[in-house]
């Protein structure tokens, strides 16, 4: 009789975590891909694969090229925000505001490729993002040195360099506060401008928020590559932040 009830409480212990599992409102993420510059035809392979991610992965994707969906009260939704191969200026005055409160609310950001070609004109964004395109060569193979094997988006990775193809950016006005995790070495492709200090991948704490950064992903093959999708999602990963409740108290700039 003992066992017969102890055997009921396990079982009415294992249907209570499990509802409690099923449950947890999953994380919600928004890709954002509107352009006004050169446009990567990539975008839509990107987004494609970022929903798989989600799948696997147990978040939500939204995806959006209106930029009149950055509004605090829209942006509240997500645990973090996507900005995928965006170029030149996306975001109004009053939209940059919202965003920039959502990051310190304790919001999440990751930029791929032409994140960092963006806002130039906003410094803010720039920073979080954390340098700005400069200039690329050609599309070629290169030499990717792993420098940090401690964050989710590089510690599945065994070797210490990773050999790419892919367009490589070269970056200005690099945020010295970033950590990072990728470098490129120059001397294994034609076309460097940064010397031996090449980031290619990095993350970094930003205003109150989460900031990760990937180069990759300008080809529509690098979309399906297990190695940059892995990392990719330890970026997003990183960037929702375990679904730490924001925190609007904390948001300081002022909406227009």
């Amino acid at each position: 009789m003992k066992k017969l009830f102890s055997i009921c409480l396990l079982l009415a212990a294992i249907i209570l975590f499990q509802g409690f599992v099923s449950g947890k409102k999953s994380p919600r993420v928004l890709v954002f891909s509107k352009t006004k510059g050169y446009r990567h035809a990539s975008i839509e392979a990107g987004k494609t694969a970022i929903q798989k991610l989600g799948l696997a992965h147990h978040f939500l994707v939204d995806t959006t090229e209106n930029a009149a969906l950055f509004t605090e009260a829209n942006l509240k939704n997500y645990s973090a925000v996507i900005f995928l191969s965006t170029t030149g200026d996306v975001l109004s005055d009053a939209q940059q505001a919202a965003f920039e409160r959502y990051i310190q609310a304790g919001g999440g950001y990751v930029g791929i490729h032409a994140a960092t070609d963006t806002e130039y004109g906003w410094p803010w964004y720039g920073k979080l993002a954390g340098a700005y395109f400069l200039s690329h060569p050609e599309q070629q193979n290169a030499r990717f040195i792993i420098k940090d094997k401690k964050h989710p988006s590089t510690k599945f990775m065994t070797d210490s360099v990773w050999m790419h193809r892919d367009e490589l950016y070269n970056f200005k006005d690099i945020n010295p506060d970033i950590k990072v995790l990728i470098t490129l070495d120059e001397s294994s492709y034609k076309g460097g401008k940064n010397g031996n200090f090449h980031p290619f991948s990095w993350y970094h704490n930003f205003d109150g928020g989460r900031s990760f950064y990937t180069s990759m992903g300008h080809t529509d093959e690098t979309w399906n590559e297990e190695q940059f999708l892995k990392h990719l999602y330890g970026g997003i990963e990183y960037a929702i932040g375990g679904q730490k409740k924001l925190d609007y108290s904390k948001a300081h700039t002022k909406l227009p």
